[in-house]
């Protein structure tokens, strides 16, 4: 998957300039797809190149104008095909994994501070999904909201990314559960 492939799919939600986009990525997207403003405005002037989305320009007062993104057909073509493409089996690459796979041989209190802080990260981030999980149902019941939205994939990613922070958050309790237990038995 591309960051192209992330950016259609924002799109889907209708017309949006690049700054929009990096808050919606922010508030939707990241629970599964990183990118920074700069590889996002890079990326829509490629897309555009190659007839992917198109920009109209808003004039602004007091402001610099604004390009505002749509989706093309073209667009929406390459988005159906990657759809349709089975996808590669995903990978983690996790930095915090390689310190806690060497906390034999290295800093064990590091360790534990980093886990910790990796459990406040996911507590943040459940805080957040599930403001915007409240947002999404606008009072609803989840049957409710799934049978009638227009669009439920952006509810799909949100429980998953929810999933995910949980168990980041369990797995960090259990972590430092056993780390605890080893510290107390070697001493």
């Amino acid at each position: 998957m591309s960051l192209r492939h992330a950016v259609m799919a924002a799109l889907l939600e209708g017309e949006a300039s690049g700054y929009d986009l990096a808050k919606g990525f922010d508030a939707s997207v990241a629970n599964f797809w990183m990118a920074t403003p700069q590889q996002l405005y890079r990326e829509l002037d490629r897309m555009r190149a190659e007839g992917l989305v198109q920009a109209r320009v808003v004039e602004q007062e007091r402001r610099p104008n604004k390009r505002l993104f749509s989706l093309t057909e073209a667009g929406h073509r390459k988005l159906r095909e990657f759809t349709a493409t089975p996808p590669r089996p995903g990978a983690i690459r996790d930095e915090l994994m390689v310190k806690v796979q060497s906390v034999d041989a290295g800093d064990a209190e590091a360790v534990r501070a980093a886990i910790e802080e990796r459990m406040d990260w996911a507590e943040a981030k459940i805080a957040r999904y599930e403001r915007l999980r409240a947002r999404l149902l606008n009072g609803r019941s989840e049957e409710e909201y799934l049978a009638h939205a227009d669009r439920i994939g952006p509810y799909l990613t949100l429980m998953r990314g929810l999933a995910f922070e949980r168990e980041n958050h369990r797995w960090g309790e259990w972590a430092l559960a056993v780390l605890k237990q080893r510290s107390t038995a070697t001493t």
